[in-house]
């Protein structure tokens, strides 16, 4: 029976990104990681114009450039250098400038391919192992620990068991952690689209009466889409030809890139808030999507995952228990708490508020834009909050 002092399920981004963080007070201490993910990552990147992309927040740009990994990141990162947000149909707008706030950008954009690859380039063998392709399919509680229990049957003890294995986590489900689910009686239509002009590093949130639009920009003047409909409406775009779909784009969106000229494969996803009931056990910690799904339109999902990471990363190596001792788990989760639920909440209202068609509510949202626009202390406020530096990682 091999034991390992941390098995991470779920080797994805903040899987890995939490195995990095750990990997050199890993290597001093002794311990040894084990990454479980039953996707292989590729040797080699290989660049799609399909390819799936995040949103990163500046926060999170600090947060890799701590861990030596941004500059590597950053040969693939597109810059939002503006943000502009508006209502379909009303006057009012707000602009939200890089330059303003004092950064080179309030974000970027990043294949999900190319952190990854970054990521795993960048784990050390002699402390991170893989076990992969594999997938757990038992999590049991020892006095000391997990034994977990693999697809072919082998098992592997250990002292903290981190559950990263994404929103629809079945390990989670087993382990009896309840969870609070929210629908939005929406989809979400995910494709990289090729528009006539220069996006410029421009990003557009749009709010429509039928749901929230966002363009953010990508390399090679691509830019990702995320069209939030109602789920019976993104079934039906889902389907229709790549011209019926652009012209309807293009009439939802405008013309503030020109004519819309491509769209590659498009993807829908079901959208509701969800979040754990419990994050930490003894010697168990829930990560990631897993731990909380938020609406993608803010673009906060993945960027409090890693500030999660963070924060837990300094907690087990801030300790001189135990590895797994709950006590520390649930320091940092009192830690981490307020954070979350800013966030969460930030993102859920905007969704609600943005996404009614509720006359009231479209004409308060109308002089809120404007308000924000006219408001430099608002405006910055929200743009801290954009860029994930509503907390401690900027320190």
């Amino acid at each position: 029976m091999q034991r390992v002092n941390l098995a991470i399920v779920g080797g994805g981004l903040v899987g890995a990104s939490l195995a990095l963080a750990l990997q050199d007070a890993a290597k001093a201490r002794g311990w040894q990681i084990c990454l479980i993910e039953p996707f292989a990552p590729g040797d080699a990147y290989q660049p799609s114009y399909d390819a799936r992309s995040t949103a990163l927040s500046y926060g999170t740009r600090l947060i890799y450039e701590r861990l030596g990994l941004w500059s590597a990141i950053a040969e693939r990162a597109e810059p939002i250098r503006q943000i502009h947000v508006s209502d379909r149909g009303r006057f009012a707008a707000a602009r939200l400038q890089a330059e303003e706030e004092g950064v080179p950008a309030l974000g970027y954009v990043v294949e999900n391919a190319w952190i990854g690859h970054c990521l795993w380039q960048a784990l050390d063998a002699e402390v991170i192992s893989w076990r992969c392709p594999a997938e757990v399919t038992r999590l049991d509680a020892l006095g000391d620990g997990y034994r977990l229990t693999l697809n072919d049957e082998a098992q592997l003890d250990c002292d903290l068991a981190i559950l990263a294995d994404g929103g629809r986590s079945g390990l989670r489900e087993q382990l009896g952690i309840a969870v609070s689910r929210q629908p939005y009686e929406q989809s979400a239509l995910i494709a990289n689209i090729s528009p006539q002009q220069a996006h410029g590093g421009q990003a557009f949130e749009r709010f429509t009466d039928a749901g929230p639009m966002a363009l953010l920009p990508l390399s090679d003047n691509r830019c990702a889409l995320v069209w939030t409909r109602p789920s019976a409406d993104a079934e039906r775009l889902l389907r229709v030809d790549d011209r019926a779909f652009l012209a309807e784009l293009q009439q939802a969106f405008g013309y503030r890139l020109g004519a819309l000229r491509q769209v590659g494969a498009r993807h829908l996803y079901p959208l509701a808030l969800v979040e754990a009931r419990e994050q930490v056990r003894p010697h168990l910690v829930v990560l990631g999507n897993a731990a909380h799904s938020l609406h993608p339109i803010a673009g906060q999902g993945y960027n409090l995952s890693l500030r999660d990471t963070l924060a837990l990363t300094e907690a087990l190596l801030g300790s001189s228990a135990p590895l797994g001792e709950f006590a520390t788990l649930q320091a940092y989760l009192r830690r981490q708490r307020s954070d979350q639920q800013l966030t969460v909440g930030f993102s859920d209202r905007l969704t609600r508020l943005f996404g009614s068609g509720e006359p009231v509510l479209a004409a308060g949202r109308n002089l809120g834009l404007l308000g924000l626009d006219l408001l430099p202390p608002a405006k910055h406020w929200f743009a801290r909050q954009a860029m994930g530096l509503g907390t401690r990682v900027e320190r």
